[in-house]
């Protein structure tokens, strides 16, 4: 069997969101000596080629013809770090590799289109081009929502498509690629054949991720929970009577961790490493964290981290509610993270006018891990969140999440005062109701018993990919 993994962003070479961390670990799991994979991505330009030994493939200068124009790429490749997986990058200097944002800010939105469109359809023409016909193409989100489109469409007839099903999966379905029905011309669609409710359609424009929805052999949300919730009007962003339509061959699969790059056990990159048995060592790592964010360590007052697309999803409207509250509360809180300006002045503000919140507004590896092992409870108060990593992670740190209980966070963390609870869960979208939350966990926090034994739990949680793997490994073989 022959599957094709189609990414915008790929870890470790560009990450934004969890997408790249999921398209850069499931692979790893999937591959067998039954299975060829390939997986294609653009070359952005802050890749770094010489570190991944990324070269160019001999012959790969592809031309391709969009609206009134025609466009030339060539391939590269290398192997995904640890793995004999094949990496392709498809480089064009206009599109893709003149960034080093994998979604730079500010440009034209037309412009966003036709990045999308072209290396969508370069990806199709380059497997043709490898002769790598594949069984299964797994798009991702709407960046790569005209493949589906295009395999029942343009390519129906072809024969090197012909046996070709599509997954699709969605990571977050409030991004969906709305247009104007004109883009149809540059992507050398037939408006007639899709420009209808069953199709792209929807209130006059046009929807991408629609398409995919429509057009695509099964569609993969990324928590049993989120799949449910998608179906209804609250969290089906506009989309849910499309998604009820297709209800039959949509089912949500927990996202995995690679516990390889996240395991306190063996990160380089804390000071101090520790497992179950040694979660006292913990404690140096937390004095570490606070030396980067300026913060003085104090014995037996609890640490709180945020690491977060700075975005409304987060819930970041429910910390500016209660912001005075929480620059008078028995914690310290740490926030790292980029978004929204207005967010990202929001922190810059309460950083410089409270003792005990300090954000940095980057984005860093090295640091995330260091917040990791080093918080005593990591706050998630999403909106929606269709899975969500930062919690896995955490967990596995020894970190106890404290989360709204939505989506994929709900299906995750287990809430205190359960048994085997992992963490502590609010459930309405209310402020007020999230800081009764993290007050409970400073409170139980001083239960050192207590908190021993969350901890405990938190860090022998299973996450990894294996059993997620196993259901896409069937999902393939039921459409192949």
């Amino acid at each position: 069997m022959k599957i094709l993994y189609a990414t915008f962003e790929l870890a470790p070479f560009t990450k934004v969101g969890g997408l790249a961390d999921v398209m850069g670990s499931l692979p790893k799991y999937i591959e067998d000596e039954n299975t060829q994979i390939a997986i294609f991505t653009p070359l952005i330009g802050s890749i770094d080629t010489e570190k991944y030994e990324i070269k160019e493939i001999p012959n790969s200068k592809l031309s391709l013809n969009f609206g009134y124009a025609q466009y030339s790429f060539t391939l590269k490749m290398c192997k995904l770090p640890n793995t004999n997986i094949n990496v392709f990058f498809i480089d064009n200097p206009k599109f893709f590799s003149c960034f080093n944002n994998v979604y730079p800010s500010g440009i034209d939105s037309w412009y966003e289109q036709e990045r999308f469109i072209t290396f969508s359809k370069a990806i199709l023409e380059y497997a043709r081009l490898l002769n790598f016909k594949p069984d299964i193409i797994h798009c991702n989100d709407w960046h790569t929502s005209m493949i589906p489109i295009w395999i029942k469409t343009s390519y129906k007839n072809d024969d090197f498509y012909k046996n070709t099903k599509t997954v699709f999966s969605i990571h977050n379905l409030a991004y969906q690629g709305r247009y104007f029905h004109e883009i149809l011309d540059f992507a050398g669609i037939n408006k007639d054949e899709v420009y209808h409710q069953y199709g792209v359609e929807h209130y006059g424009t046009m929807i991408w991720l629609k398409g995919a929805l429509n057009y695509s052999d099964k569609i993969i949300a990324v928590s049993p929970k989120y799949a449910q919730e998608i179906l209804t009007f609250e969290f089906g962003e506009g989309l849910d009577w499309t998604l009820n339509n297709n209800k039959n061959k949509l089912i949500g699969i927990l996202n995995g961790i690679d516990y390889t790059e996240f395991n306190p056990k063996t990160d380089k990159l804390l000071i101090n490493n520790y497992d179950e048995s040694s979660l006292e060592k913990k404690e140096e790592c937390k004095k570490d964290i606070l030396k980067h964010f300026n913060l003085e360590y104090k014995k037996d007052r609890p640490l709180i981290a945020i690491i977060s697309r700075l975005v409304e999803q987060k819930g970041i409207d429910l910390i500016k509610a209660v912001e005075n509250e929480l620059m008078n509360i028995d914690a310290d809180i740490i926030i790292l993270g980029t978004g929204e300006k207005r967010y990202e002045d929001f922190f810059t503000w309460i950083s410089y006018n409270s003792k005990n919140i300090r954000a940095r507004l980057e984005y860093s590896a090295q640091l995330c891990n260091k917040i990791y092992a080093g918080a005593d409870m990591f706050l998630m108060p999403s909106r929606f969140e269709p899975c969500g990593l930062s919690q896995l992670i955490a967990m596995k740190y020894g970190t106890i999440p404290i989360v709204r209980a939505t989506g994929g966070l709900d299906d995750t963390v287990i809430g205190y005062p359960n048994k085997n609870a992992t963490g502590f869960k609010f459930y309405n979208y209310n402020a007020h109701e999230m800081l009764n939350c993290i007050n409970e966990t400073i409170y139980i926090y001083k239960d050192k018993e207590k908190w021993e034994k969350l901890m405990q739990n938190a860090i022998k949680s299973d996450f990894s990919w294996s059993k997620s793997a196993k259901e896409y490994k069937k999902i393939y073989k039921e459409l192949v």
